[in-house]
């Protein structure tokens, strides 16, 4: 089973990766933000970059603060 994806992120682009990013998924089937994912995973591993071991972390909301 899949990660959940439960974390946001938002960033600004030029109007031309837009119209890249929106081709390239279409042309492949694949969401935007999938082909996103895949790109970066693909590079991190070939450049040998892990990603921390994920910890669930507490937050305030959680805690009921």
């Amino acid at each position: 089973m899949a990660a959940e994806k439960n974390v946001s992120v938002s960033f600004r682009v030029t109007p031309e990766f837009k119209s890249l990013l929106e081709l390239a998924a279409m042309r492949e089937q694949r969401s935007q933000t999938n082909l996103l994912e895949r790109l970066l995973f693909d590079h991190c591993r070939k450049q040998g970059i892990a990603a921390p071991v994920a910890s669930k972390l507490v937050t305030r909301e959680k805690a009921g603060a």
